[in-house]
């Protein structure tokens, strides 16, 4: 054999020792090829194809639902673990069910409160006509329920013989002292002193010299109104015969007046005095009155479960009438910063409230919260959503509905075979493995 056929067959034995490494390095797998080797990401293998909203219908080719809403592919190595009962929209259907969401966020909360309310009489301003003294009616001047007396306005004349006895020995008394006061210092101081106790005894009973008119057996107390009031109450007629310390007449100044609110003992903790407050009435519509909280009743009412807040108001027109119904809005103190969102998207079955947060778009998740101080349409989160995500406040019961749903379903045994339209699916891989899975995930 010369050279040449030497030649020849080493090149030849090169050349399939070349190839052969070549086609092995490129069908070997990923986990040998070389170091620094790189390759194309591998398509991922689709198992079937399950229902949008989460019932128990597979597929295993592409289809769409009753409503057009297209299945959801499920690939080798599951899907994303969600939160439970999530519910995945797309974004026709978001559109059509007119969802809409609002961010959550962090703001200082006044709490407000409305609770019915009644105009009453102040108490401070109430007055009494009830003489310590016995005697009888001779002239009622306030003798209707309702009239507007003045400050010192007569309101009746009085005629009592005790009255008439302790003014005559005061008379009597006085006139013997000046007399007797050069003859005899001795007599004079007797009657100085019995002239004393008679004026006392007019003293202690309220009346004054310039109440009485006239002197003698003519002798008559009159008696006038303490302030501007209104008679409230009439105990009397004219010619009537009263008591010592017998109520005749009550009068009322109805300048000022109390509005006082039945307000829930939950709802009371946050207000103050000092703290604004409006009252309005079906009475005097269109008309807005504004106060402060006066004071705030310590003890709870046991019949009602409520704790009584008082608001002074201006009555100068003489509008708010003892006995008014209507409503006030009061105003508590503010809470520190906390997170807060729409009353809206609270869904509140009475033992749990649940808000739906959008995890992503067109995917829905409820979370059971726990609500704090609300003011209007907005109320404080303590727990289960963040400030700066998105909650659902409209058409969330529509979602909370299918979310139910899906929770229920999530309920059921995770190796439950499929329904039959997965009857046609492939042998290989197993796709009730694989639905199996991605419910648990879910």
């Amino acid at each position: 054999m010369n050279r040449m056929t030497w030649t020849v067959l080493v090149i030849t034995v090169a050349a399939a020792l070349g190839a052969g490494w070549w086609m092995g390095r490129a069908t070997a797998p990923d986990g040998e090829m070389a170091p620094g080797a790189s390759s194309a990401p591998a398509e991922r293998e689709v198992l079937y194809y399950r229902n949008p909203m989460g019932l128990p219908d597979t597929s295993p080719v592409p289809k769409k639902d009753s409503m057009g809403m297209d299945y959801i592919p499920v690939f080798a190595g599951g899907e994303p673990a969600a939160e439970p009962g999530t519910v995945v929209l797309p974004p026709d259907k978001v559109q059509k069910l007119g969802v809409r969401t609002e961010l959550a966020v962090r703001e200082s909360l006044a709490s407000s409160v409305r609770a019915s309310a009644t105009v009453q009489v102040d108490e401070t301003r109430q007055f009494v006509i009830a003489p310590k003294f016995e005697g009888w009616i001779e002239t009622l001047y306030a003798n209707q329920t309702g009239i507007t007396v003045k400050r010192g306005q007569p309101l009746m004349t009085l005629y009592s013989p005790e009255l008439l006895a302790a003014q005559s020995e005061y008379q009597i008394a006085d006139a013997a002292a000046e007399r007797l006061a050069e003859g005899d210092p001795a007599s004079a101081a007797t009657m100085r002193q019995l002239r004393d106790a008679a004026r006392t005894r007019l003293r202690n009973w309220d009346i004054s010299g310039a109440q009485v008119t006239r002197s003698g057996s003519d002798a008559r107390l009159v008696l006038t109104a303490p302030a501007d009031a209104v008679v409230v109450e009439k105990l009397v007629v004219q010619g009537d015969r009263f008591e010592p310390g017998q109520t005749i007449l009550r009068l009322a100044d109805l300048s000022t007046v109390w509005v006082v609110a039945d307000v829930p003992t939950s709802a009371s903790t946050n207000l103050a005095v000092g703290g604004a407050a409006t009252f309005q009435t079906p009475s005097l519509p269109g008309q807005t009155f504004e106060g402060l909280v006066s004071f705030i009743q310590p003890v709870v009412d046991l019949a009602s479960r409520t704790v009584g807040v008082r608001i002074e108001l201006a009555n100068t027109d003489g509008v708010l009438r003892p006995g008014l119904f209507g409503d006030v809005d009061l105003v508590g103190t503010a809470s520190e910063a906390t997170v807060v969102i729409p009353r809206s998207a609270v869904i509140d079955s009475g033992t749990r409230q649940v808000v739906l947060v959008q995890t992503e778009p067109g995917r829905f998740a409820p979370r059971t919260v726990q609500l704090g101080a609300r003011a209007g349409d907005r109320v404080a989160v303590l727990s289960g959503v963040e400030a700066g995500e998105s909650v659902v406040v409209s058409a969330n019961f529509l979602i909370d509905a299918e979310s139910n749903l899906r929770a229920a379903l999530q309920g059921m045994d995770a190796g439950t075979t499929p329904p039959a339209a997965a009857e046609d699916a492939p042998a290989e891989p197993d796709p009730h493995s694989g639905h199996s899975n991605h419910a648990g995930g879910q």
